[in-house]
């Protein structure tokens, strides 16, 4: 009797672990389900944003065009206005020819303006994504019909010079012109601005290239020159810009007037060397420029080739300047929260961290010139490049110049770096008037004149 509840008991106790053991892994299966459809379902969302964010802002010519034609329906309802629209939206003057890029909602094209070739640029796509002027609310407002006729060229100054401040972090004349800001001419007659026009600037201040751009329009041959405008797109005369491929150094083309070359090559035959030596002394030019031809220090937070391009007569010029900033901006950038140093890079331009007061110092380290030794100047002396002509004397000290300029230990103060920028440009007039005697010599040896003490 005994044994056979026991046997009774042995069966319940397996079938009740049995029954746990079911219970146990029904549990885990269903929440190892689970766990897998909440991955799935975050996975396909995480692709699905990847793909809206790599496919919704994809250059093309057909949403260029369309771009364009949103913004002259806005001209012809008299929402925006500016010296372009009539030639691009009524006349017929502005002929669209490719899109160049959408990079974060900024869209810029290609087009010939009368035959000039032109880039058009706007931070944002719509002319409505602009913050309106506020000054236009009021105006709106009933019982002030009248108001508008008292907003004077002064007035409109006034409230540029604000957002100019606010934008760049720079002091601006009071008495520079709206023109300046703007390229339109003043009215003779009243000076009365409409709502159209008020908008279109305001939108243009709101994007900081523009801003800064104008800005220099009349202070630096070194900044792209703007030439004109139609609501919130603005146009920039076109350069041919540099090239990240080509290890990373630029390329001049038929466009702007010169045979092709290629900034890199050193060893290709028919390549004129004194062009890239020219090209290096206008980049020197710049930086003393931006340092010590403003009221404030001028920084480049985005060195690469593209960023830059050169005219005919071998200037390099700043073309995309939206991580350009002045001093007072620069250091607001740069004060920040930080754990080590490497909290307080901003892109090329770089802090040092107080891990006492877990600050970044609001000083930047390095400078324009030690990142354009670093990015352009290196790999472009660099031995690889120059072949046979890397062990000239001078193109040995060039070499090492650039080095020391890309390497020295916690930046290059003002008076270190205006040394090594004197250097640089001593070497490289150097190698000039080297090369010109070079050509010299050849030219009295073809013409048959033996080149010598005794021939003047």
């Amino acid at each position: 009797m005994r044994e056979s509840q026991c046997r009774v008991l042995c069966t319940a106790r397996k079938c009740g672990l049995l029954k746990w053991f079911s219970l146990k892994v029904c549990k885990r299966s269903t929440f190892l389900f689970a766990v897998l459809w909440f991955g799935s379902w975050l996975l396909l969302n995480g692709l699905l944003l990847v793909h809206r964010n790599m496919f919704s802002d994809v250059c093309t010519d057909d949403k260029s065009r369309s771009i364009l034609q949103r913004v002259c329906e806005e001209y012809q309802q008299g929402v925006l206005t500016g010296d372009l629209c009539e030639d691009l939206c009524i006349g017929g003057n502005v002929e669209y020819k490719r899109c160049l890029y959408y990079e974060n909602g900024k869209k810029v094209m290609v087009a010939d303006w009368r035959g000039i070739p032109v880039v058009l640029k706007s931070k944002l796509e719509n002319f409505s994504s602009y913050e309106p002027f506020g000054f236009l609310d009021y105006l709106d407002t009933p019982g002030n019909t009248g108001v508008q006729e008292e907003l004077t060229p002064l007035d409109v100054v006034l409230y540029a010079t604000l957002e100019i401040k606010n934008s760049l972090g720079l002091e601006i004349n009071v008495n520079m012109s709206l023109p300046q800001l703007w390229g339109q001419h003043v009215r003779e007659q009243g000076w009365v601005y409409s709502q159209a026009e008020l908008a279109s600037l305001w939108a243009l201040l709101q994007q900081e290239e523009y801003t800064f751009l104008r800005v220099l329009q009349d202070l630096s041959h070194h900044v792209a020159k703007v030439v004109g405008s139609c609501g919130h797109f603005y146009a920039v005369e076109y350069l041919v810009a540099g090239h990240a491929w080509d290890q990373n150094i630029f390329s001049v083309d038929d466009s702007s007037g010169l045979d092709q070359t290629s900034w890199n090559g050193y060893r290709k035959p028919g390549v004129d060397r004194d062009r890239i030596h020219r090209i290096a002394l206008s980049f020197l030019d710049m930086v003393e420029h931006f340092e010590e031809d403003f009221s404030h220090h001028l920084h480049l937070c985005d060195i690469k080739p593209e960023n830059f391009a050169i005219r005919k007569d071998l200037t390099v010029v700043a073309i995309d300047v939206d991580m350009a900033f002045f001093e007072p901006k620069m250091q607001d950038i740069l004060e920040q929260n930080c754990t080590s140093d490497r909290d307080c890079n901003f892109f090329d331009c770089v802090s040092k961290c107080d891990t006492h007061k877990r600050k970044c110092d609001s000083k930047r380290k390095n400078s324009n010139l030690q990142v354009i030794c670093e990015k352009i100047f290196r790999p472009w002396f660099s031995p690889t490049v120059l072949g046979s002509k890397a062990g000239l004397p001078l193109q040995v000290e060039l070499q090492s110049a650039v080095q020391e300029c890309a390497e020295t230990e916690g930046g290059l103060d003002i008076e270190y770096g205006r040394a090594i920028r004197q250097r640089l440009s001593r070497l490289l007039t150097h190698l000039l008037q080297e090369s010109a005697a070079n050509k010299q010599a050849q030219e009295h040896i073809r013409s048959g004149y033996p080149h010598t003490a005794l021939n003047f």
